[in-house]
C-alpha cells in the first residue's frame, strides 16, 4: 500500500542550523529507502519548509514506524502527515 507523507519543519523551535547538522543522516536515510523501494518519489514543498513523499508499506504502522526512524522525526524537528492512498476508481468498468 502507498501513503503519501507530508511533513514541515518546526522553525518556531529550531534554526536551520539545527536542521543543517542533521540533514546529512536523514539524506543518508532516505537514499537508502528510495534504493530499496520504500520511498517511491520525494519532493521538497513549495509553500513552506519540508517535504512530500510516496512511502511503500504493508501497514499503516510500518509507514509510521519507517517515518518515525527518520532523524528529524526522532528528534521532534518536524511534523508529519501520514495519508494512506486507495487506487482511483474512475478508471475501472
Amino acid at each position: 500500500m502507498q501513503y503519501l507523507v507530508i511533513s514541515q519543519r518546526d522553525a518556531r523551535n529550531f534554526t536551520d542550523e539545527d536542521f543543517g547538522a542533521v540533514i546529512p543522516a536523514e539524506t543518508e536515510i532516505v537514499r537508502k529507502l528510495y534504493g530499496n523501494g520504500i520511498i517511491r518519489q520525494i519532493w521538497l514543498r513549495g509553500d513552506v519548509r519540508g517535504a512530500c513523499f510516496l512511502l511503500e508499506a504493508e501497514s499503516f504502522e510500518e509507514a509510521e514506524a519507517t517515518v518515525n526512524g527518520l532523524p528529524i522525526s526522532q528528534r521532534g524537528m518536524s511534523e508529519f502527515q501520514i495519508i494512506p492512498l486507495r487506487p482511483y476508481g474512475g478508471f475501472t468498468s
